[in-house]
């Protein structure tokens, strides 16, 4: 089994850094692979709702948006570190989801997502939430754990004196390894979920 974690922070080595690596561990421990991409200062354009994507199935921009969506298809889980930037995920992370979740042309359903967010104090609660939407509307179970998922630190290497942010984290990893494993079961015995035909509608008439 393979988990994707994305960092999404443009500080290598940061406080989300820490919080990943520590999920990485325990990942390790219950024999899952992992395969970390760092986003760093990366230049990552926001989506053009041009669609170009759904007619040659990847994104139209040919950039690490589509280096992603490939090692997405390949994981059993998605977990995204984000730092906040002004109560939200900071806007190369968002341009990144945009654009991959829209363009991916890989079923993500069950696929289990997690969101782990680091903060200096404020702001965690509604990036977190932020995130979440990207799994809820791709058919992803979401892992949780015993608090929601946030590490608290400003200057890089903070995260350390947080133990029951690492806690939090490590207890999600435990979650999601049983989760996948889980679901693993679950398609071996009885496939995959009824999927009823798509429905698309507009409020303007």
């Amino acid at each position: 089994m393979k988990v994707l974690m994305i960092n999404g922070s443009p500080r290598e080595g940061g406080n989300t850094a820490i919080a990943l690596e520590e999920m990485r561990k325990v990942f390790e421990k219950n024999g899952i692979e992992t395969d970390i991409f760092t986003l760093g200062t990366q230049q990552i354009t926001g989506c053009r709702a041009c669609w170009a994507c759904k007619k040659i199935g990847k994104c139209v921009i040919d950039d690490a948006v589509n280096d992603v969506a490939a090692k997405l298809r390949e994981s059993d889980g998605l977990v995204v570190g984000v730092p906040v930037y002004y109560a939200s995920a900071n806007g190369t992370l968002i341009s990144l989801m945009d654009r991959l979740f829209c363009s991916r042309n890989a079923d993500l359903r069950m696929k289990v997502g997690a969101a782990v967010v680091t903060a200096r104090r404020g702001g965690a609660s509604a990036t977190f939430d932020e995130i979440n939407k990207y799994f809820t509307i791709s058919g992803m179970p979401v892992a949780s754990s015993e608090y929601w998922n946030m590490v608290h630190g400003w200057e890089p290497g903070d995260a350390e004196g947080d133990p029951e942010g690492l806690r939090t984290v490590r207890v999600l990893a435990e979650n999601m390894s049983f989760l996948m494993k889980s679901i693993a079961l679950g398609k071996e015995k009885y496939g995959m979920p009824y999927r009823e035909p798509r429905v698309m509608t507009n409020f303007v008439r």
